[in-house]
């Protein structure tokens, strides 16, 4: 099924789609059935990167990267219900500059939902831009009047990247690169639910051999607060020390870091070691915490498999590394991971082609589930049908012209009312767009499938 967009079409038009997927049971596993309705919120200006978060009353927020212009594409619904399109929150936080470089969202337990964006601050000539990171606070989620009502300011302003957000209660984090000077990771905490900031200590800095390795070489993953013991993790794909750095960008170590006094210091823990030049930032490291048990869930893909792991006492130790992906998801990519109440969702990019770099492969969106702390999963397709054909390229701004119209993740969230997931995910397969030297391309959107 196709949709062609020539110019403008208007704003946010829904598609649905229903699609009932069996899942398919890794070796030991059980087979069972889950139904997805998938939803895709069309843009005339098109979006990718998308992220979720689920409200403790069941509201849910996405966000995406919108593809033509700048700025961050943000809807919101009730769990199951039809995303209504809020606005652009991310633009004119100071005036004239844009917004939608990266972003992420988190709705807190005291009902305040949070943004984190990446603003591109152009000072002219263009070549003395800089981005800087947005934190945008608003009561209750009430993003109403184009977010007229939601604090928003940018709490740092030097070279920065891919930012990302966690709250635990009235106490929120960002965590973000350093993209100008040694890419380490910085965190900034706010006590007041969102509204002002402070920078407290860096996961990586003060590590010894560890922040050797990790300067300069790493990705970042997402920062992560447990509400069950009030530490908080940060995630990363490292290097090799002097083996690697500056030299590939195939990190071959996934190290989470914890803090347990607010971000004050840090205890980082090398969760998975592969063999130097083995790449396992295909792209981010993904991280959940159970908010009933305390238990850690890290994943991560070496560019074939989706690898999982888990820790029961709060990071301290990690299980051994297991496969994810079987069958029909061959090959796959992009995981992220929620959990709720003892079940684990995995999701992740997936094909039957060998190799991501197949320009034949035809991907699908998948979620794979365990109860028991990766012992055994259960896949499931969630996509109706092929959202990519062809390369998806995991080197960022590296990447060829159409490898790279998913960007580097999507998200998955669990409802804590009823334990079902919501998943966003981008499709370039649904709609194009002429660029200004005449070719036409296509035009990715993000689908919301809920898990009924």
């Amino acid at each position: 099924m196709g949709y062609k967009l020539i110019g403008l079409i208007g704003f946010a038009v829904a598609l649905s789609l229903l699609v009932s997927s069996v899942g398919a049971a890794r070796p030991g596993g059980t087979a069972s059935t889950t139904a997805f309705s998938n939803t895709a919120l069309l843009l005339d200006s098109g979006s990718s990167e998308p992220a979720v978060t689920i409200g403790p009353d069941g509201t849910a927020v996405f966000t995406s990267l919108s593809w033509i212009t700048f700025g961050t594409n943000v809807w919101k619904t009730a769990f199951g219900g039809s995303p209504s399109f809020q606005g652009i929150p991310d633009n004119g936080i100071v005036s004239g500059q844009l917004g939608g470089e990266d972003a992420d969202v988190d709705i807190a337990s005291t009902g305040t939902l949070h943004l984190t964006t990446l603003i591109a601050l152009v000072n002219p000539p263009f070549t003395a831009a800089r981005f800087g990171v947005s934190a945008i606070t608003c009561r209750n989620a009430d993003v109403s009047n184009n977010f007229a009502n939601c604090n928003a300011q940018i709490i740092d302003t030097t070279q920065a990247d891919r930012p990302w957000i966690t709250s635990d209660g009235a106490t929120v984090y960002i965590s973000y690169h350093d993209s100008g000077s040694s890419t380490q990771i910085h965190v900034q905490r706010s006590d007041d639910d969102g509204f002002t900031w402070t920078r407290v200590a860096d996961p990586i800095t003060g590590q010894g051999g560890l922040t050797a390795m990790s300067t300069f070489d790493n990705d970042q993953g997402p920062i992560v607060a447990d509400p069950t013991t009030h530490s908080v993790f940060a995630i990363y794909a490292a290097g090799q020390g002097g083996l690697q750095k500056a030299k590939t960008a195939n990190f071959n170590n996934i190290v989470v870091s914890r803090s347990i006094d607010k971000g004050l210091t840090w205890i980082p823990t090398i969760v998975f070691h592969a063999p130097v030049n083995t790449p396992l930032n295909n792209v981010f490291p993904a991280l959940a915490v159970d908010p009933a048990s305390g238990k850690v869930y890290a994943s991560w893909s070496d560019g074939h498999t989706v690898w999982f792991a888990a820790s029961t006492d709060h990071g301290s130790s990690w299980t051994s590394a297991v496969a994810v992906n079987s069958g029909s998801a061959a090959t796959a990519l992009f995981p992220w991971v929620a959990a709720f109440a003892g079940k684990v969702d995995v999701v992740y990019y997936g094909t039957t082609a060998s190799s991501k770099d197949d320009p034949t492969a035809v991907w699908n969106t998948y979620m794979a589930q365990t109860t028991d702390d990766g012992l055994n999963f259960v896949q499931t397709t969630v996509s109706a049908h092929a959202n990519h054909v062809g390369v998806i390229c995991t080197f960022g701004t590296g990447c060829a012209r159409g490898t790279r119209n998913l960007l580097d993740l999507f998200e998955i969230a669990i409802n804590p009312q009823s334990g079902k997931a919501a998943i966003i995910f981008t499709d370039d397969t649904l709609t194009t767009y002429t660029r200004s030297d005449g070719t036409v391309a296509p035009l990715p959107q993000v689908i919301v499938a809920w898990e009924s």
